[in-house]
């Protein structure tokens, strides 16, 4: 029973040998690729910023940015980080749209860091989740637009009805878009809202802790706790942020005051008041053209 005469015993152990230290080295090998499996993180939060003036300009930007998260596969999750009082009523609405859609497929969660008012709330209502500051200024769902300028003199029309509308057409169209905006808070915020659906058309603004009480926002917190919220919304224990800024476009001034700000728009060739000026505003503020607030800060 003690070694055959053709070494046989002698072979097994080198054979054990060989194996137990190929398995050495092949775990050598693996450890590395498994740790870095274990490691990697299970997704992504988009951080996509709206800021200053809503316009057709700035929505086209956000609203490719919200096509880019809901095409790209590694993006679980958004947050809006939100410094806006509004803009115009179109802009506004197509913003909203967008953000519904993405929120349709990814939790979407809102993060306001000083203004979310106006057009601005309107475009974060499909949001699962508005985190503000306590002092954020969040509300003023309403509509504003200029009265029906009059004809420039020596005018020519191409038709009689051709920018004819009158004051209570005007304001027919006010009221329409008003109640859409009011609408859609009802139908986002009414499982949290403490006020009836005519305080909120009153188009009150409200600091961000108020706006937690009365249901208008959910969570006072910063953008790092938006992120971890919707993180935690799409099941991601582990996962990375991505930042997307929007470019830097001119033609458009933000100017704050005292009485809660002023939005300056480029003044039309036509006057601010005319038909071809931007009429029907989902904005919180005071509205005036560069001349009117080139000449006060001149005089």
């Amino acid at each position: 029973m003690s070694n055959s005469p053709d070494g046989s015993s002698l072979t097994k152990a080198q054979s054990y040998a060989l194996v137990a230290a190929a398995a050495v080295l092949l775990s050598a090998v693996l450890a590395p690729v498994a740790y870095d499996r274990a490691t990697e993180p299970d997704g992504s939060v988009a951080v996509i910023t709206v800021e200053g003036f809503v316009s057709s300009n700035s929505v086209s930007a956000v609203q490719e940015d919200l096509r880019e998260a809901r095409e790209n596969e590694s993006v679980d999750a958004v947050v809006l980080n939100v410094d806006s009082p509004g803009g115009g009523a179109a802009a506004s609405e197509q913003l909203y749209l967008s953000v519904q859609r993405t929120a349709k497929e990814m939790p979407v969660v809102a993060s306001v860091k000083s203004t979310g008012a106006s057009g601005a709330y309107y475009a974060m209502l499909p949001a699962r989740d508005i985190y503000v500051t306590p002092a954020s200024i969040v509300g003023s769902v309403g509509v504003r637009g200029a009265a029906p300028g009059p004809s420039l003199p020596g005018e020519i029309k191409s038709g009689p009805d051709k920018a004819s509308a009158t004051a209570d057409q005007r304001r027919a169209q006010i009221e329409t878009l008003q109640r859409a905006f009011v609408g859609s808070v009802m139908k986002h915020r009414s499982d949290d809202l403490e006020l009836s659906r005519t305080e909120v058309a009153h188009a009150k603004v409200y600091t961000g802790a108020r706006a937690v009480d009365n249901g208008m926002a959910d969570e006072v917190g910063s953008t790092q706790d938006a992120i971890r919220q919707a993180a935690n919304a799409a099941g991601l224990d582990d996962y990375e942020v991505y930042r997307k800024e929007p470019p830097r476009t001119g033609g458009l001034l933000l100017l704050s005051t005292e009485d809660g700000g002023t939005v300056v728009v480029e003044e039309s060739p036509v006057g601010y008041d005319a038909v071809d000026s931007p009429t029907l505003l989902m904005v919180y503020g005071t509205v005036r053209t560069q001349d009117e607030v080139i000449g006060n800060v001149s005089a």
